[in-house]
């Protein structure tokens, strides 16, 4: 059989991958670019199956690379979840250098080459369709990456050097846009591609346009403070093609009985629960959704406020970790936890039509052509979350979408995290307030996402942390960025020092350092 050496040019796969837990051990020390490739260059099945896996590990579906990529930063800075583990500095604005580097590593020298390997040979295949589909995976995946450190390795990726250059954030957004008028353009004819293996569409291309388009509506708008004029195109030309507008076309990542939902395995670790932030928006709303994402702490209604749903401040100090948290807070619902205990392993969520509701409704209040007016759209994305995860019917749904509740203390002495009801209100920026506060909601439990749409606008408001370890953060402040990992400077120093030395990053490699779409 032949064997092609493929030389991706990231000394990550050695260097910064290790971790106490050797359970992985023999995957960690196989070294990922050397890559026997002669069965998948004949076989679209092989490739198909290389296909799923890199949909699976694009978003840290393995569940210790889900918890130091996305579970120990992103969920907490976003304010999903607390920390309730003594140890994990994360919740007090600490980026664990070797979480982090482990977060790194997990990408690229995971996804990143699998992601590349498919592309290129379905490109080599002329298999168009599922070409158009490496090319979208592409585009998601290196979005999550560059929106959380901004400059990284891109499109020299795999170019067989010792040393990768960094593209600017700007260039790899914009190679973003073209790369889905590729796809897109591929996808015109229909048909289907690794239908046997797709875990997300199985392989329609019809569906993957539509997940493309939506695509292209989230980065439009991520891009909204720093490129207006492209914003407004880029998201009038997404709407204009067809974006979600029903469940029934949300994405979701797939997963078996060994390719599980890391939230599944995570939970058992009993080491984060339920935010006072989450507590406050949910509870102040008696929002239906609060059974569907937590359930009642285990010490029931311990504050007195007359509901069994605790949540806990972020930051808590190492000291007042030491006594346990997590009886008194509330843990996630049901079906999130170990099938053991009753959970059901869910597919991991990676888009949803009611996200779509909340952009086109944020384009609407810039008078861009989204379709529908800010607060139809607006109210249609409430309704399309309602509906997708909770059984309330829809007078129920009316009924919370005119609400005038707002949002309540956590605990007694304390203040409301807003004022803002449910009800659409009059001004502009309560209404902006709305939308995001909406769309927290309605995407969760994607924190990596939650914590990007947080730092482009503000939104929701949270709570201070109890305590803030990090100089350039305060407790009151957000998490801009994550900073360049080790491995990176031991391995392929030249082009990451080129990157902060130069123009790309903008500023120091430091965590408030904001990146180039964050300019509101």
């Amino acid at each position: 059989m032949k064997k092609v050496l493929i030389k991706f040019g990231l000394g990550i796969a050695m260097v910064g991958v290790f971790s106490g837990c050797t359970e992985n051990f023999d995957e960690l020390n196989t070294d990922p670019l050397a890559l026997d490739i002669g069965a998948l260059e004949e076989s679209q099945v092989l490739q198909g199956q290389a296909y799923a896996q890199a949909q699976y590990v694009s978003v840290n579906g393995l569940h210790w690379r889900f918890q130091i990529s996305q579970n120990l930063f992103s969920d907490i800075w976003a304010q999903y979840y607390a920390t309730t583990a003594a140890g994990f500095d994360s919740d007090r604005y600490v980026q664990v250098g070797r979480w982090a580097d482990l977060a790194w590593g997990s990408f690229y020298g995971q996804a990143a080459p699998q992601i590349k390997l498919v592309e290129d040979l379905s490109e080599a295949n002329g298999n168009q369709v599922g070409n158009a589909m490496a090319k979208i995976l592409r585009v998601h995946a290196y979005h999550r990456i560059t929106d959380y450190w901004g400059p990284i390795p891109y499109s020299a990726f795999g170019n067989g050097e010792l040393s990768v250059p960094y593209d600017s954030q700007q260039a790899i957004y914009d190679d973003f846009f073209t790369t889905l008028d590729e796809a897109v353009s591929q996808l015109s004819g229909g048909g289907s591609s690794y239908a046997g293996s797709d875990r997300v569409y199985g392989g329609n291309a019809a569906s993957w346009q539509t997940f493309a388009n939506s695509l292209r509506l989230r980065l439009a708008m991520r891009i909204r403070y720093a490129d207006p004029g492209k914003a407004q195109t880029e998201a009038e030309k997404a709407v204009s093609a067809g974006v979600m507008t029903d469940n029934s076309q949300n994405a979701y990542v797939s997963v078996d009985d060994i390719n599980r939902n890391p939230l599944e395995t995570i939970t058992d670790w009993g080491e984060f629960r339920m935010s006072a932030t989450m507590e406050s928006i949910l509870e102040g709303y008696g929002d239906p959704r609060m059974p569907e994402y937590f359930a009642p702490a285990a010490d029931g209604d311990s504050d007195g406020d007359g509901s069994p749903y605790e949540g806990l401040l972020n930051g808590q100090t190492k000291v007042d970790l030491e006594t346990s948290k997590n009886a008194g807070h509330s843990d996630l619902a049901t079906k999130f936890i170990d099938v053991a205990k009753g959970g059901t392993n869910p597919p991991i969520e990676i888009m949803n039509a009611a996200e779509m509701y909340f952009l086109r409704a944020e384009g609407a209040l810039q008078g861009w052509s989204m379709g529908g007016s800010a607060q139809s759209l607006y109210e249609d994305g409430i309704r399309a979350s309602m509906t997708e995860k909770t059984g309330a019917d829809a007078a129920a749904i009316d009924g919370y979408i005119a609400s005038t509740s707002v949002p309540v203390a956590f605990e007694p002495g304390a203040m409301p995290v807003t004022d803002i009801p449910v009800a659409f209100a009059a001004d502009p920026e309560t209404q902006f307030e709305q939308i995001m506060t909406q769309k927290w909601l309605a995407i969760y439990p994607n924190g990596w996402e939650a914590w990007a749409e947080l730092r482009r606008t503000g939104y929701p408001k949270q709570y201070a942390r109890v305590q803030s370890e990090n100089p350039d953060v305060a407790v009151d402040e957000i998490m801009r960025r994550m900073v360049y990992v080790q491995s990176e400077f031991d391995t392929n120093g030249e082009a990451v020092q080129a990157a902060i030395g130069g123009t790309e990053l903008g500023g120091a490699d430091k965590n408030n350092t904001k990146l180039w779409w964050d300019k509101k």
